[in-house]
């Protein structure tokens, strides 16, 4: 059993973990791979059944800080074990939801009409700020590269999400015409390293949810207009403002 809580939730390890190790993570956890689980002083270790019996480890402060004796494990990158392992340590063995498994790694057009009412736009606005934080610069040496990108991205996972869940609307374009602007400025003149395009990429896929916007409400196109005549780091502004 799991008495210590761990300092991260189901949530984090969704948007940090790219999509097929979560993915095998969650049939391991779900089919009973995890077991002898036990507490130490500030972590958590059990035998995960793979290919063969694995001792793994994950810290309770973060879980992608551990050891498995796995291939991957073994050259410190993290594998489907450890993430098993963490998700029992936060769920304690307890059945997963669909919700709980299901992953948004690529925004999407929700294609319902509407508005945010007052205190929804301030959640949502305030969710965006909390997702953008992870979207920061890079000066550090190189060792810390791969921790680096994958801050970017659970930022990006994390801002799939809730663009995902927008309903259509002149006020949501607006949101999401601001969201570029300030991710465009970061990869311009803030210091972040997109070099693999994690960034780059999410930036161009929501462009494309706002073309569908103004197909569903032309009247998103108002949106559009403070991007007349303003230089982008990928020419998106133009895009958008000459969107049929």
């Amino acid at each position: 059993m799991i008495s210590m809580c761990p300092k991260y939730n189901l949530e984090k390890i969704k948007f940090a973990t790219d999509a097929p190790t979560f993915e095998k993570a969650v049939v391991l956890y779900e089919s009973g791979k995890v077991t002898q689980s036990e507490e130490g002083i500030g972590d958590y270790s059990a035998v995960v059944l793979g290919t063969k019996p694995y001792r793994v480890s994950v810290e309770a402060r973060q879980y992608n800080l551990g050891h498995c004796e796995c291939y991957l494990g073994q050259k410190d990158i993290l594998c489907k074990h450890m993430v098993a392992l963490a998700i029992y340590a936060v769920k304690e063995g307890k059945p997963l939801s669909e919700k709980d498994k299901q992953l948004v790694t690529d925004p999407k057009c929700s294609g319902r009409k509407g508005e945010l009412s007052k205190k929804e736009l301030a959640k949502v606005k305030k969710s965006i700020t909390a997702a953008m934080g992870y979207v920061k610069p890079y000066y550090g040496p190189s060792r810390i590269w791969f921790s680096y990108q994958e801050s970017l991205l659970e930022g990006c996972n994390r801002l799939s999400a809730i663009v995902s869940e927008l309903p259509v609307s002149e006020q949501t374009a607006k949101l999401l015409v601001n969201l570029l602007l300030r991710l465009d400025k970061k990869l311009c003149q803030g210091g972040v390293d997109d070099s693999d395009g994690t960034v780059g990429e999410f930036i161009n896929e929501t462009v494309l949810i706002l073309k569908e916007y103004a197909k569903l409400d032309p009247d998103c196109k108002k949106a559009f207009r403070v991007l007349e005549n303003r230089e982008m780091c990928f020419g998106w502004g133009e895009t958008l403002f000459n969107a049929d």
